[in-house]
Formats: structure tokens, sequence, C-alpha cells
């Protein structure tokens, strides 16, 4: 896999990611999925934490997309550079924790997603320099 392909199928799973959190930020019957499943529909807090996800997979999208060569956003080549690695580590702690969700739901669903992050991010972060 191209780290160009790898990096449209992170933005393309975050893309989705976000319209989930916004959903949920929105109060759609799906905590089952997400902050540990403990919620049907999601308390005020978790709902702001929705938001706030929603901008941070906007800036990983934008890091891994400059990283693969797509874009050119940041004035400093160093951020996309290390951001990668730094969302790599992300993404595999992001594993671990859908990984022992009390919810099945959440481990069911997100941990598949989170380790194709995983994946397509490290591809991303091992690619040779543009």
């Amino acid at each position: 896999m191209t780290p160009q392909t790898a990096a449209l199928i992170f933005c393309t799973l975050m893309a989705l990611l976000a319209v989930f959190q916004l959903a949920l930020a929105l109060g759609a019957p799906l905590g089952r999925f997400a902050w540990g499943g403990g919620h049907e529909r999601l308390p005020t807090g978790f709902r702001i934490g929705s938001v706030i996800s929603i901008g941070l997979y906007a800036l990983f999208s934008a890091i891994i997309a400059e990283r693969a060569g797509l874009t050119t956003i940041f004035p400093m080549r160093s951020i996309s550079d290390i951001g990668a690695w730094v969302i790599t580590g992300y993404s595999a702690l992001g594993i671990l924790m859908n990984a022992i969700s009390r919810s099945k739901s959440e481990r069911y669903t997100m941990t598949p997603v989170v380790i194709a992050l995983f994946a397509t991010s490290l591809v991303v972060a091992l690619s040779p320099t543009p």
C-alpha cells in the first residue's frame, strides 16, 4: 500500500468517525459504541468530548495527509514527521483502550476501526519523506 493510499483510507475513517461523534454530540442513541459504552445518550461532558474529538480528527487527518505528500498545510515539515508518529502511538493506545472496553458494542466495532487507523498511520509514518 502506498503512503498516499494509506493516508486517504486514514482520512476517510476519520471523516466517518467525525460524523459518528457529531451524531453522539447531538444526542443520537449510539453511546454504547463510544466513551466506554456506559450511556445510550451521552451526558453533557461526553458530548463536549465528542465535539473536541471532531477537531482532533481534523488535525490528525491534516497531519497524515501532509506526511503522505497530499497537502501542504504546516509551516515546518517536522510537524507532520513527528505528528505522524504521535498519531501512530495514539492509535496503538486506542487499540488497547477499545479492546478492554466494558461495552461489547464498542469493543467489537471500534477496535477493528482503530486497528485500521493504526496500520494506515504506520504506513505513512514509515514512508520516506515525499
